[in-house]
């Protein structure tokens, strides 16, 4: 299925989400890999059912695949499965969660690159599908975005960064921002928390208002600066505000579903958070982080 952009173009401003008040609480261990890609991103290995198998071992009840979203116009085509690939993915998350009915729960959900002049678009596909969680990315280092946003002043570029993820937010397109402190990995010798803290606080504040959750991304311990995304300073600022935390992987190999899950649940303990969140049918749940602990192998 191949999406067309429709001709009208909404400004983000005039799709501001409200708080979401439909949060479903629980304390019932179970908890999700909520970041996975799989082989139609070109740049991840292995199966939907070999990454099933780890978050079995794991000690995980769920799954949900997030791969990277087709995007038109060939943006950025070479990270990321083609419009008509679609149902291609639709298909592979399929079958493999009828295939694990019973022993793991497999939903299918999107990671969504967000930039302003994509919000027709995104809008369309997220209507088209069935997705049980959507992500949403600002990808600082894609060509694409930098084409249309770096000027050559990087503290500049980091700045549209936190205001751009500050607009996701605002559109009510997707559940949580991921890896949401991505650009401290541009000239990332140059780096300074405390810098750019204002700038950090002033989006954070905007989106606190809308009930977006943030994502605290494991992956980042494999990186350069060796700390998770975002960083202990800014979800400590994000706990000051209440927004909700989901963790993920961001596994583009199955032996990394769940992986540094522990140590991110005591990071978010010894912070204040006393709940981690998970999504289905794009619906928070909110699990107690100590009980969650105790099923993770």
């Amino acid at each position: 299925m191949i999406l067309q952009r429709p001709a009208a173009s909404p400004t983000c401003r005039s799709q501001i989400a409200r708080p979401r008040k439909s949060t479903i609480s629980s304390l019932e261990p179970t908890f999700y890999e909520s970041h996975l890609h799989t082989t139609l991103c070109r740049h991840a290995t292995g199966t939907v059912d070999d990454y099933a198998r780890q978050a079995v071992q794991r000690g995980l009840k769920g799954m949900t695949v997030t791969c990277h979203c087709p995007l038109p116009n060939k943006i950025d085509h070479q990270n990321r499965m083609a419009p008509d690939e679609l149902d291609t993915y639709v298909d592979m998350v399929s079958r493999s969660a009828a295939k694990w009915r019973g022993r793991l729960d497999i939903r299918m959900g999107m990671e969504s690159d967000f930039a302003p002049f994509l919000i027709p678009y995104l809008t369309e596909l997220h209507e088209a599908h069935p997705f049980s969680y959507i992500l949403g990315s600002v990808h600082p280092q894609a060509e694409y975005f930098r084409e249309r946003y770096a000027t050559g002043d990087t503290p500049a570029y980091r700045r549209t960064y936190y205001r751009m993820l500050a607009e996701a937010a605002e559109t009510g397109l997707f559940d949580c921002l991921s890896h949401p402190d991505l650009v401290k990995y541009i000239d990332r010798a140059e780096w300074n928390f405390d810098f750019y803290a204002p700038v950090i606080e002033e989006s954070l504040d905007r989106i606190a208002a809308t009930g977006t959750c943030m994502e605290l991304n494991t992956a980042g311990h494999l990186m350069s600066l060796r700390e998770y995304s975002p960083s202990q300073a800014q979800l400590k600022m994000m706990h000051q505000r209440r927004i909700p935390v989901v963790v993920g992987a961001d596994a583009h190999t199955a032996h990394r579903v769940a992986d540094h899950f522990k140590e991110a649940l005591d990071l978010l303990a010894d912070i204040g958070y006393r709940t981690v969140s998970i999504f289905l049918e794009r619906k928070r749940r909110d699990l107690d982080i100590e009980l969650v602990r105790r099923t993770l192998h």
